[in-house]
């Protein structure tokens, strides 16, 4: 039950005045000021309304704090005593720390005007040493509080942003994962599958041919098989615990594996690929995906292709031209998307559209 924000604030409430009682009892409660006679009980009258400050601390921070002044302007005139001053150190603190931030504001300035017009009061009234000793007991009891709470506040505020930052980067990782993870998916699929269905298809349309139908089910199968390789070792990465960047199966020098697959679904193929050894992982991958992805697109679009891997100094050039049908549909662009995403990852650039009658597609990877 006193663990609900309204109850504890009582028992602060409680516990300040009986602290004062006790303080009162001990007759240890004067300060500073001149002793007045003044009744034990009016003492604590002045104590209690304070300590009311201090339970409304939090549920009306501008009610508690006039309420804990008064009651200290008050004991002032009295000399000022402990447990009104703790009372009220206790408000203004609590008020600066977890108040509005207009309220928190007008505070810096009220409270840096009156310990400054104190001050100079003071000395023009009375001694320069008495100004100097009235304006560090008012800091002390006045600015101290404030300026402790203006510190955390800030600091908890650098936190929260942090943690803000924090949550955005988190987000923002979540979602380049997210498009990664589709975007290899998209490239098994799109390629090995694609492939498979359209050697499929061709199969169920030609003529009984044993040889043919030999060579074209021996791609299904390799297609078949290289899928699920890549597939497990995609799901491989996502299980690990210090997972790589990219599944590492597919490679440039395999491309002779996507030219024979096309080759077997009916695509007239030439190609022309340089020597590929060595290639920087993350070049070699991309450059594998839109070989792959180009090869798809010309299957189902045209008839003839050909394909040109140049290795030079600077840069991996990949081309491929491809027959494109005039009425064929250029399809929904994930796959040319996906291919600029692949080359734009690496630091590359990739181009893809029509060069006449030819689909022409170009990518060019840093080395």
């Amino acid at each position: 039950m006193w663990t609900r924000p309204r109850n504890r604030e009582l028992l602060v409430a409680a516990g300040l005045f009986a602290i004062g009682v006790l303080i009162y009892g001990l007759e240890l409660d004067l300060v500073f000021g001149d002793e007045q006679p003044t009744t034990t009980t009016a003492r604590l009258a002045v104590l209690a309304v304070a300590c009311l400050g201090t339970a409304l601390r939090r549920a009306a921070p501008v009610v508690a704090l006039v309420i804990a002044t008064a009651a200290a302007l008050v004991d002032l005139t009295r000399g000022l005593s402990l447990p009104v001053i703790m009372a009220f150190v206790d408000v203004l603190f609590v008020v600066s720390l977890d108040g509005p931030r207009r309220l928190h504001r007008v505070l810096i300035g009220v409270v840096a005007v009156a310990t400054l017009g104190l001050t100079l009061t003071v000395a023009v009234l009375g001694d320069w040493r008495e100004s100097f000793y009235a304006g560090l007991q008012v800091f002390s009891l006045v600015c101290v509080p404030v300026w402790w709470a203006t510190n955390i506040r800030q600091h908890r505020e650098n936190a929260e942003q942090v943690a803000r930052i924090a949550e955005l980067d988190r987000r923002a990782a979540v979602a380049s994962e997210r498009t990664r993870m589709a975007r290899d998916l998209h490239d098994v699929i799109a390629g090995h599958l694609s492939a498979i269905a359209i050697q499929s298809e061709a199969v169920l349309s030609m003529q009984a041919d044993s040889e043919t139908v030999r060579t074209v089910l021996k791609s299904v199968r390799e297609n078949s098989v290289r899928s699920l390789a890549e597939m497990r070792t995609m799901i491989d990465v996502l299980r690990a615990d210090d997972p790589v960047d990219e599944p590492a199966i597919a490679r440039l020098a395999d491309a002779d594996l996507l030219v024979d697959s096309a080759r077997a679904g009916g695509l007239a193929v030439e190609c022309a690929l340089d020597d590929v050894d060595g290639l920087p992982a993350a070049v070699d991958l991309a450059a594998y995906r839109i070989l792959q992805e180009a090869l798809t697109n010309a299957l189902k679009h045209g008839s003839s292709a050909s394909v040109r891997v140049e290795r030079q100094v600077r840069r991996l050039v990949v081309v491929v031209r491809n027959t494109a049908r005039d009425t064929a549909a250029e399809g929904s662009g994930t796959g040319l998307v996906s291919m600029a995403e692949r080359a734009h990852a690496v630091g590359g650039t990739f181009s893809a559209g029509r060069d006449g009658r030819d689909w022409l597609v170009r990518a060019e990877l840093p080395l």
